[in-house]
């Protein structure tokens, strides 16, 4: 059985990427190659980067689904390549497809990713009653997903990654096909979903949401790591014209 540990204080590492790097079969470049950083408990953290950067595949990494060529990650303390099945049961992930069970209701959706993570009663019951309201997807709840609109879809996959109210919770492009209002109840929602021992990492194109809902910006570019902003510090910080910035130097090379 795998060691139990708290989950850390406030202010202290959640998500740990050391050194991360990637090569896939018969490729010769790594996809992602020497990145390190980390999302401390109550931080919200933005990975930005070009389409093809390396974000997914660093995201998929980290929930253990895409086992990596070099360098460690821990969630929680726990090492994700050794102790998985720990490291696993902290974490919520919302994919960038929003891939759902289209066969299964919404409210059985939620209860089944609930009873995977071993999410308690209350737990289902909360998400599939108060969040579902919050999100404005309640009366879709008892419809099969099959006839849920893409935006519902994406509705559903966020609630059902936090039915066990996941220490570190992780979304690939959340904001893409969702609505103005839809966005900006989703950005709150992170922000106050990190407050105290929650972490949150999300890859996003939409600067201004990353600029409105971060602590710290993670730059990715061609697969390296191009910078780290910490946003509570450099509050005047740049962010649309580094990113141009960044793109003309990709181009370049």
């Amino acid at each position: 059985m795998e060691e139990q540990t708290q989950n850390p204080a406030a202010g202290e590492p959640m998500l740990e990427v050391v050194d991360l790097s990637k090569k896939y079969r018969n490729n010769q470049v790594y996809s992602v190659e020497h990145v390190s950083f980390t999302v401390s408990a109550g931080e919200v953290v933005g990975l930005v980067g070009s389409n093809g950067a390396g974000k997914s595949t660093i995201i998929k990494s980290i929930i253990g689904v895409l086992p990596f060529t070099e360098g460690s990650i821990k969630v929680g303390g726990f090492d994700v390549a050794k102790q998985s099945e720990s490291a696993k049961k902290l974490i919520g992930y919302v994919p960038d497809d929003h891939s759902v069970y289209e066969k299964l209701t919404g409210r059985e959706y939620i209860n089944y990713i609930g009873s995977l993570y071993g999410a308690t009663k209350e737990q289902k019951k909360f998400v599939a009653e108060e969040l579902a309201e919050q999100f404005e997807i309640s009366h879709a709840l008892d419809m099969q997903i099959a006839g849920y609109s893409h935006g519902m879809r994406q509705k559903i996959c966020i609630l059902g990654s936090l039915t066990h109210r996941p220490s570190l919770w992780i979304l690939d492009e959340p904001m893409v096909g969702l609505d103005h209002q839809t966005m900006g109840l989703l950005c709150k929602f992170i922000r106050e979903y990190a407050e105290g021992e929650h972490s949150v990492l999300f890859s996003s194109h939409n600067l201004e949401i990353v600029r409105k809902t971060c602590d710290k910006v993670v730059f990715i570019r061609k697969g390296k790591l191009a910078n780290i902003v910490d946003l509570t510090e450099d509050k005047d910080f740049d962010l649309d014209k580094y990113y141009m910035e960044l793109n003309e130097v990709e181009h370049d090379a």
